[in-house]
């Protein structure tokens, strides 16, 4: 009787002695100015979590989330993920809301020597040179400027007017634009600067009209790029090729409306990305959580893929293993291929250029993802027609 027992026992094992909850920290903002923009990051690991043990978990282990509340402020997560590996039980690590969360993490991170999957940090900080334990998924915001770059060497235009808003991340976009523009032999000429606050760009278009500049590509909001816009209708200005960061976030389309038309923008995700596994990541998310994910969502979850490759490479929880396996991991995410440096800098994932056309976005490059071709030059503004309602 007692070995029949015991023969049921084992062939039921997770009724009768389950292993314990593989337990997976994070460190996001719950509360405070920034939770809503937070928001899909919860929902992106929940979907994975569920998605994960319906499937057998991980290790053959179910995962449990634990996720602190950093109350939007970024300089709590260095407590807060010392917390959760020195009293949650966290065995796992994925990064925080934003780059400068993620530079205290990362801080953390290193100094336990515990492997931390960066899933928003994207200025350079996020990632410090001979790091070893951070990794991040998401394209560096210095690589913004490719694919800019990129339409404007197609369309032959040499002379680039360069403008970033006045923050860290645009700053850097700005400057990593104009090294790969000098790189490719075309005359960017300086980084011009803008207050959040600028309104009137008639003296930075004076000095694009000067340098007969063919292309302008600024980095910051939509709500930066819908004052560009404003500006060059009000003087007249359509140089050949106009890309605002910016642009692409339909904010950008509510602000200016018809005068949105023949905009570039960059985007780091889309749902209608052809990219691996993102028809069926989409599709879970509507039914999940409903309406479209963004990319926040999209890089939380594609960081949590790269989490559990890295994982079922490593084959077990070993810190020093772990690492390894995620710094030789070559991995398709709905986000884009995951590849990182010798410091776990991502070298793969890419912002996509998008397009305003006839009041939809649409992507124009790379042409491997592309929705649509490119409308270029952008129109002066007499040749300009209403286009109808979509």
């Amino acid at each position: 009787m007692r070995a029949c027992l015991v023969a049921l026992c084992l062939a039921a094992a997770p009724a009768c002695a389950q292993e314990p909850a593989l337990v997976v920290g994070a460190v996001l903002p719950e509360t405070g100015l920034l939770a809503d923009l937070a928001g899909d990051m919860r929902k992106a690991l929940v979907l994975w979590q569920e998605e994960r043990n319906a499937a057998g978990g991980l290790l053959g282990r179910r995962i449990e989330l634990r996720i602190l509340d950093d109350r939007s402020e970024a300089i709590a997560s260095a407590a807060l993920y010392a917390r959760l590996i020195d009293a949650e039980g966290a065995q796992l690590l994925i990064g925080p809301f934003g780059s400068a969360a993620t530079v205290t993490a990362a801080a953390v991170a290193e100094r336990s020597r515990r492997v931390l999957v960066n899933a928003s940090g994207i200025t350079r900080g996020a990632q410090r040179a001979g790091g070893r334990y951070v990794f991040q998924v998401p394209a560096p915001v210095a690589e913004y400027g490719q694919g800019a770059l990129e339409v404007a060497l197609a369309m032959g235009y040499r002379r680039l007017h360069v403008v970033a808003r006045g923050d860290p991340a645009a700053r850097e976009a700005a400057a990593g634009l104009v090294k790969m523009a000098l790189d490719a032999g075309l005359e960017p000429g300086q980084v011009h600067p803008a207050s959040p606050t600028e309104r009137d760009y008639a003296a930075l278009i004076g000095m694009a009209r000067t340098r007969d500049a063919q292309a302008w590509i600024a980095f910051g909001q939509p709500e930066d790029a819908a004052e560009m816009v404003k500006s060059f209708k009000r003087v007249g200005y359509a140089p050949r090729l106009f890309l605002a960061q910016g642009a692409a976030d339909p904010r950008f389309l509510r602000l200016v409306g018809q005068d949105a038309e023949f905009a570039l923008g960059l985007s780091a995700y889309d749902p209608r990305f052809t990219t691996s596994g993102n028809a069926a990541f989409v599709q879970a998310w509507r039914k999940r959580w409903q309406g479209a994910p963004g990319v926040f969502g999209a890089a939380t979850y594609a960081a949590a893929l790269v989490l559990e490759a890295g994982v079922a490479k490593a084959g077990a929880l070993d810190q020093e293993k772990l690492r390894a396996a995620l710094a030789a991991l070559d991995l398709e995410t709905p986000l884009g291929r995951y590849r990182v440096d010798s410091d776990g800098g991502q070298l793969e994932a890419k912002p996509v250029v998008m397009q305003v056309i006839a009041g939809r976005r649409e992507v124009v490059w790379p042409r491997a993802l592309a929705t649509a071709q490119w409308r270029l030059p952008y129109p002066r503004w007499d040749e300009r027609r209403v286009h109808a309602a979509q």
